[in-house]
């Protein structure tokens, strides 16, 4: 093949890129000179932006950003990034020719010639609003769905600690009638001190309510769990039938989790009153937490894991349900007995978490659900500061 055949071929092969560019309509497809000119423009880019060809050809690329990105100088420090790195990323809101803004997903990549010098850049731009949105409502919807389960679970609390407070109640009461009518003063003093104790455990109790119940921004943070596991049981003294036994085993050293800790402790009780309801009137759950490497065995999760499992010696799942058990409101309970959410509020922690959830049940001999949450680790939040 002489040179004029490789010409032929070049400008054949370079008029059916630029065909295929401009047949494009779902991304807004164009080239910049070094300085973020504008200099070709496709179909995409038309109907994305609005802008004819002859309108944006010669027309500096921060015609698309917004007034406040000018003013930071987001448009300049993303061609000297692009310039520098050979390459760019960004996401946020660009606005179009009849001024109305959109949110974008763009890429900016260097353009070489064959002999490696930069001769420009290719921007590409995909409109992403509907995606943004719908993960906005997502969210929202995981929120509301957290505050029902939340609000679910106190439901079931207050009844025990209604029993706890009339007992309490019964010992201020008790104990200030006796005291008025001594004359005894080491009494009187022995009597105070009861009523100074029960009045702070109801104050306890009553701060644990109040932690459970307040909806508040979630927030990853840095979580102690044996503090956190500690202040569950406590709410669950009387939420649990006086035939089923709590046991709770933390071994030790156990290392620090990165989660919320207001969505853990609605999913520890999530998993509790779901084995409560497996096991009826009497039975046993246990409650344990160790650390453990995994190696992708479970969920395909590598790394540094606390595992969290609650065990109970109920009637277990059978193998045809198991596979369903997360699912929205799926509930295998009596009607008006369960709505189906709160497995799985539970997985769709674990998975925000960049943890899992792993079951093993066996029917007639009980189910284990173990809650795999990441280590916190130190070097994660310096990383954070320093970006």
């Amino acid at each position: 093949m002489d040179s004029s055949d490789r010409s032929d071929l070049h400008a054949l092969r370079t008029s059916r890129y630029e065909q295929l560019v401009q047949t494009v309509v779902d991304y807004a497809i164009y080239m910049l000179d070094l300085d973020g000119y504008v200099v070709s423009w496709n179909a995409g880019a038309q109907r994305i932006k609005g802008y004819q060809a002859e309108e944006i050809i010669g027309q500096h690329f921060s015609r698309f950003f917004t007034v406040q990105d000018c003013a930071e100088g987001k448009p300049a420090w993303l061609l000297n990034r692009a310039l520098s790195a050979g390459q760019v990323q960004d996401e946020g809101w660009r606005v179009r020719k009849d001024g109305s803004e959109f949110w974008a997903l763009t890429a900016l990549d260097v353009v070489r010639s064959p002999e490696g010098e930069v001769i420009g850049l290719a921007k590409i731009t995909r409109d992403i609003t509907d995606r943004r949105e719908a993960a906005i409502q997502l969210d929202a919807m995981r929120a509301q769905l957290f505050q029902a389960q939340k609000l679910e679970a106190l439901g079931q609390l207050t009844g025990g600690m209604a029993h706890d407070f009339n007992n309490l109640l019964t010992i201020i009461i008790g104990s200030a009638k006796l005291a008025m009518h001594s004359k005894d003063a080491e009494r009187v003093d022995r009597l105070l001190g009861h009523i100074l104790d029960a009045g702070e455990r109801g104050s306890q109790m009553t701060q644990q309510l109040l932690s459970f119940a307040r909806r508040k921004t979630l927030e990853m943070a840095q979580v102690n769990l044996p503090e956190l596991i500690e202040s569950t049981r406590a709410l669950l003294t009387q939420a649990l039938p006086k035939g089923i036994i709590l046991e709770v085993g933390v071994d030790a050293p156990l290392p620090d989790v990165e989660v919320d800790a207001a969505q853990l402790q609605m999913v520890l009780l999530n998993l509790i009153f779901n084995a409560r309801d497996a096991v009826g009137a009497s039975g046993l759950i246990r409650l344990h937490a160790r650390h453990q490497v995994l190696a992708g065995e479970w969920d395909e999760l590598v790394g540094d894991f606390v595992l969290i499992s609650i065990h109970d010696d109920g009637h277990g799942i059978a193998p045809e349900v198991l596979p369903r058990i997360f699912e929205p409101f799926f509930t295998t309970k009596g009607f008006n007995k369960g709505t189906g959410l709160g497995l799985s509020q539970v997985y769709g922690f674990a998975k925000q978490s960049n943890g899992g959830i792993h079951v093993q049940s066996t029917p007639g001999e009980g189910t284990c659900m173990t809650l795999c949450l990441p280590v916190w680790q130190a070097s994660n939040v310096e990383s954070a500061e320093k970006g």
